[in-house]
């Protein structure tokens, strides 16, 4: 077997075996809380027989051992169970809440590491100039401030005080009634409902690249081969080219986790700009106690994180061969 298939092998292994133990986990977890776990399961004031059929289609009833296994060919099944406060399956109930908050993270954590990246080599290859002791003052002041409060100014300044953009929402109420799950999000009613929220994930998370990538190119640039590139006469956007492409790979692996952590961070923003997203689902659910939809939120976030953590270990693997050796 080469390098390469088994450095695929072992990490797809470990990955698997990460999921299982997130899995096991939160069976744990949730079945280790105070209370009847039944009861936690049950719509409030459910009498003696609805908690039984609980039970039962559930197999609450069984030995904890084969209630794990249940467990895990459900959830391989896709069966995830009834929220008991919204009386409909959690996956129907979340599913489009997961793309509303995929579809403001992804595009604004990608945004914000293009311009991390662009800021960070620019400063790290001015040493000792104004931009690079000033420039990165404002993005590390507001990256340094709480989520919420970066979202709130937002709101103020541009929603109250200018009245730009809506305040709150995805959408104006009424506004999609009679349109198809997707169309809402093609509509200028939803591209001014998303400004402000886009804005506060890219304030808040703009620092983590612009650092890694200012110390890199830093660092980088102390190589033999950047001054190979300058007595060879090359232009210097093309040097910088270069130098940026070198200096990416921590910026790189850093990626994932700062995606993961703004989902984390998007239950305040999503709260604060009432998102109807996967964050704002979880303090919902939480408050009202629906332990199903609870417990599978937690376990997207945490997939998210190993899938995407596994992911960068492949290109890793394709980008730097001594990666794959070494692992």
């Amino acid at each position: 077997m080469s390098s390469l298939r088994r450095y695929f092998a072992v990490r797809s292994l470990q990955t698997v075996m990460m999921l299982a133990l997130v899995m096991t986990a939160l069976f744990v977890l949730f079945r280790s809380m105070p209370g009847d776990f039944t009861a936690q399961m049950a719509a409030s004031g459910a009498n003696e027989e609805a908690l039984q059929a609980i039970r039962e289609q559930w197999h609450l009833d069984e030995p904890l051992y084969m209630q794990y296994y249940h467990y895990i060919a459900n959830l391989a099944q896709g069966n995830l169970g009834e929220s008991p406060v919204y009386r409909v399956d959690v996956w129907q109930f979340t599913k489009l809440r997961i793309f509303n908050t995929f579809i403001l993270v992804a595009p604004a954590m990608t945004f914000t590491y293009v311009l991390g990246v662009v800021i960070g080599t620019v400063a790290g290859s001015n040493r000792g100039s104004a931009f690079e002791r000033f420039g990165t003052v404002p993005v590390i002041g507001v990256g340094s401030s709480p989520a919420f409060f970066t979202a709130i100014i937002l709101v103020i300044v541009f929603a109250v005080w200018l009245n730009l953009f809506p305040t709150s929402g995805m959408t104006s109420p009424g506004s999609s009634e009679g349109l198809a799950w997707w169309e809402p999000y093609l509509t200028r009613d939803f591209a001014a409902h998303y400004v402000l929220p886009f804005a506060a994930v890219v304030c808040r998370y703009l620092f983590i690249p612009t650092l890694i990538m200012r110390n890199s190119v830093v660092e980088v640039m102390g190589e033999d081969f950047t001054e190979y590139y300058r007595l060879t006469g090359l232009p210097t956007l093309t040097r910088l080219r270069h130098i940026a492409k070198h200096a990416s790979i921590p910026v790189l692996t850093i990626y994932p986790v700062s995606l993961a952590r703004a989902i984390g961070g998007l239950v305040l923003i999503e709260t604060v700009f009432n998102w109807p997203g996967i964050g704002f689902t979880l303090v919902e659910a939480v408050l009202a106690r629906d332990y199903p939809t609870v417990q599978f939120v937690f376990f997207v976030v945490a997939a998210f994180v190993i899938i995407s953590n596994f992911v960068v270990d492949l290109a890793y693997g394709v980008i730097d061969p001594r990666i794959r050796l070494e692992g």
